[in-house]
């Protein structure tokens, strides 16, 4: 199993990557803010283990805005390193009452806070967020990926991606620009987005599950305890462990605000997986 995947055929990053969604907050988009320095200093040590692709959003906030994923990723380490790749998405719009879609004419508005926010002066990937937990079926999003599309063309984006779709949706996306990664929910508990992952194996899309260990709730599967027992690991480690295994497209962005469970995801990268491991976990 190779450790690196060509994103669109030119970036090449670490199939092990990192999440920013914990950073600003406890609990996730939304919640009680996090200390900015420890913040920093994950990110920070993020790059230290060889992490070189961070996936981020300008609506990874906290509950009262004091505290931005884009920010902090700016804060520590910029400039930024060669080989280093952001993704980020958008598509949601920030209101007061919380959390509404974005239309096409608004897309340029939500890539430039982006660029403005990481300091960057063109973003290397940006998805295209759309519904909430499940993909909105039957929906065009032909419209706002167009949208994003010609920002591309403006040298604004260097790749394109969809986050929170189906099959429908990316043959929709792919009729218009190049898709280079899908993020939608998928993980060693949740497994029935088979089918995009096996048309992203088959077009070599990048395939970046959003919640790889489960969006805060435990990965309680005893397929997994056994098979972490036999390693000697986590059960978190062997959840990623076996993402990892699925595809050679798939990507993992674990995400966390602390430095000991960093430490403890990047250390995946030492859990294989035998052909016995994976039968169990079947």
């Amino acid at each position: 199993m190779t450790s690196e995947f060509r994103l669109g055929g030119d970036l090449t990053i670490n199939r092990l990557g990192f999440g920013a969604m914990r950073l600003p907050s406890q609990s996730g988009m939304g919640g009680k803010p996090r200390d900015l320095e420890t913040g920093r200093a994950v990110l920070r040590r993020a790059l230290e283990l060889g992490v070189n692709h961070i996936d981020t959003a300008d609506f990874y906030r906290s509950g009262d805005h004091t505290a931005h994923a884009n920010t902090l990723i700016r804060e520590a380490l910029h400039p930024y390193p060669d080989g280093l790749v952001i993704a980020t998405k958008v598509g949601p719009l920030i209101r007061p009452d919380g959390y509404s879609a974005g239309a096409p004419s608004d897309m340029r508005a939500l890539v430039e806070e982006n660029l403005t926010g990481l300091g960057m002066d063109r973003l290397d990937l940006v998805y295209l967020r759309v519904g909430h937990m499940e993909p909105p079926h039957g929906e065009s999003i032909a419209a706002r990926f167009e949208a994003l599309a010609e920002l591309r063309e403006e040298g604004l984006i260097r790749h394109l991606g969809l986050s929170n779709v189906d099959t429908g949706h990316l043959n929709e996306a792919r009729a218009i620009a190049p898709v280079t990664a899908v993020q939608n929910q998928y993980h060693a508990a949740h497994r029935a987005d088979v089918e995009m992952l096996a048309a992203c194996e088959e077009a070599g899309i990048a395939f970046a599950p959003f919640f790889p260990l489960g969006g805060g709730r435990e990965l309680d599967d005893d397929r997994l305890a056994k098979v972490a027992a036999r390693h000697r690991a986590s059960v978190a480690q062997t959840g990623l462990a076996w993402l990892l295994a699925s595809s050679p497209v798939t990507l993992a962005i674990p995400g966390t605000g602390s430095v000991r469970h960093l430490e403890e995801n990047m250390a995946t990268e030492s859990v294989v997986l035998s052909d016995e491991d994976l039968a169990d976990l079947a």
